[in-house]
């Protein structure tokens, strides 16, 4: 099994990615309600009251070396803006998902999301030796569909009823996945458009 340092932070000039502990648990709280992100049906957003529940299951699955779950800081204002995932990490055929990623609406299409991806495929690729990246997301979150394209990644199919939700509706996952020969180019084109941010 790969040791990894689970205190360790990832950071980069807009944002620092923090082993997420029951401690972001009011900070979270307070960004899932910039935009009250638990009342899109097509996402997993935690409502405030069960945040806490929420990291815990994060760090249970963390414990069993199956996810490396973070809180996401913006540098610029000092507040975590939302949460992210190392997840379904198959370290036998070395492969592993990025998801459960979600912002507080004021930080979406700000750079964010932007630089937490490109030190998340950094540190899967370069540091984990990764083979694959996965993302995953449900067919009518278009927004979530966009921003994975952005990304660079490549869509490899739909997986038709997948997952029964809370509501009882069925949902459709779209899979995407960016290969170890692809991260050169994915790379410079999310440095360059975090360039652009910077403009």
């Amino acid at each position: 099994m790969t040791e990894i340092n689970l205190h360790a932070c990832l950071s980069g000039e807009r944002v620092v990615l923090e082993p997420l502990t029951l401690e972001h648990t009011a900070a979270l709280s307070l960004a899932a309600r910039d935009g009250a992100l638990w009342e899109l049906w097509y996402t997993s957003v935690p409502h405030p009251d069960e945040m806490a529940a929420y990291i815990q299951e994060a760090m249970k699955s963390e414990s069993l070396g199956e996810s490396l779950a973070f809180a996401v800081r913006d540098k610029l204002s000092g507040l975590v803006v939302g949460s992210t995932r190392i997840c379904s990490w198959d370290q036998a055929n070395r492969r592993l998902e990025i998801g459960y990623t979600w912002y507080a609406k004021s930080a979406q299409r700000s750079g964010i999301n932007t630089e937490t991806k490109l030190l998340l495929l950094g540190y899967a690729f370069e540091t984990l030796g990764v083979i694959a990246v996965e993302f995953r997301t449900h067919w009518f979150n278009q927004a979530s569909r966009n921003a994975i394209a952005r990304l660079g990644a490549k869509q490899d199919g739909v997986l038709r009823n997948h997952k029964i939700l809370k509501d009882g509706s069925l949902r459709d996952t779209v899979v995407f996945s960016i290969l170890d020969s692809e991260w050169p180019a994915v790379k410079a084109n999310l440095q360059f458009r975090l360039l652009q941010h910077k403009e």
